[in-house]
């Protein structure tokens, strides 16, 4: 089946009031595992590669230095492994870029096989924002692609999004964006927030979404909701990986139950990236800890001085430079790599699997509309 775009996917959220998990991958194993978990459900997947995971695909390991022409090469090779597992699948499948910087950055991903991009103009003012994100939303809309845009400021980290402080978005703002830029779907703040540490209990304003979603139904104006930075940070997972030498503390997600009340007070997409980080780190530290001998692997034992030199980090970005080849291409030279690529796989699919049930996609991928880009260009002229 031909990757979709996200507007059919999002409809159908919209419609059957499910949660639709979209979750980030830098390498081609994690692309595999995230699609084969969703066809194991039965449920319709979203792949992310955010603007720097593209420059990371490209072979730049310094991906926060990560040109356009790194971005560009990226974009492919995601592209190709997501069609490369997913063509002959059953599910329907979206290939979304997550925060992308810049118009630049979305034509980059358009032209490498994404059928969704997402412009992240929320640290602009916010006549400039809906700018920004109208003239992506022109290019993206001729070629059949979906847009995200952002409305509000989430506090935290993740790959160039940082801020100290959060800003709830306002929901008059984002009707009026909405209306102005013709989005298909909006990235809102409300009490979520990027990275490992996002505080104790955190609740969420509700109220945010539920106003939103009742001045588009309202108005009659379509419009799918996103929670970003919506990781739960498994305990359990967190204190396996200091278990075995990590060094990660002040390490709190959303809830789950959070998490799940959101879904029907109008959030129909939820980002999810750290979780995945931590359960393929905590993989790759216990290998090496069942196998002491693989420490000194020609192949791989460049991964364990890295794990063991930056205990404090969990983005397996970090650690896996020294098998470029398998990240960007998928090759698997020996039996070692081949082990680093089932640690990858297991937690993916650990974590996708139990989000999946959580959010309660499972069994839908039978409900989405199948519109393929061509379509998609002719139902946006409307």
């Amino acid at each position: 089946m031909p990757l979709i775009p996200l507007r059919p996917l999002l409809e159908a959220t919209v419609t059957y009031g499910f949660g639709q998990g979209a979750f980030n991958v830098n390498a081609v194993a994690q692309a595999k595992a995230v699609i084969e978990v969703h066809e194991m459900f039965r449920s319709p997947a979203i792949l992310q590669g955010a603007d720097l995971a593209n420059g990371f695909m490209g072979g730049r390991t310094d991906f926060a230095n990560a040109t356009i022409e790194d971005k560009k090469i990226g974009a492919k090779n995601i592209a190709n492994a997501v069609k490369k597992y997913g063509a002959d699948s059953e599910i329907p499948i979206v290939l979304h870029l997550d925060h992308g910087r810049n118009f630049e950055s979305c034509v980059a991903a358009i032209e490498g096989g994404y059928t969704s991009v997402m412009i992240d103009g929320s640290s602009l003012p916010f006549e400039q924002n809906m700018e920004l994100t109208r003239e992506v939303v022109k290019y993206a809309h001729a070629r059949g692609v979906s847009v995200e845009g952002e409305l509000g400021v989430l506090a935290g980290v993740e790959d160039h999004v940082f801020s100290a402080s959060s800003t709830y978005t306002n929901p008059l703002d984002a009707v009026k964006f909405i209306q102005n830029t013709g989005v298909d779907a909006l990235a809102v703040s409300y009490g979520t927030m990027h990275g490992a540490s996002k505080g104790k209990n955190v609740k969420l304003r509700k109220e945010i979404p539920i106003a939103i979603r009742e001045c588009l139904n309202h108005l009659g104006i379509f419009c799918a909701l996103v929670s970003h930075g919506s990781s739960t940070v498994p305990k359990y997972i967190v204190d396996e990986i200091n278990a075995l030498g990590g060094n990660l503390s002040n390490t709190y997600g959303i809830s789950i139950e959070e998490l799940k009340m959101a879904i029907p007070s109008g959030i129909s997409k939820i980002n999810v990236d750290t979780d995945i980080r931590l359960a393929v780190t905590r993989n790759m530290k216990e290998l090496f800890a069942k196998y002491p001998e693989k420490r000194t692997s020609a192949s791989i034992g460049a991964i364990y001085e890295l794990l063991e030199t930056k205990r404090d980090q969990f983005d397996p970005r970090v650690f896996l430079p020294p098998i470029m080849d398998t990240v960007m291409y998928g090759t698997i030279p020996d039996e070692d790599v081949a082990e680093i690529v089932a640690c990858i796989e297991r937690g993916v699919k650990e974590v996708v699997g139990t989000l999946i049930v959580q959010f309660g996609s499972f069994g839908k991928a039978p409900l989405i509309k199948q519109k393929s880009l061509d379509e998609m260009i002719e139902f946006y002229k409307d």
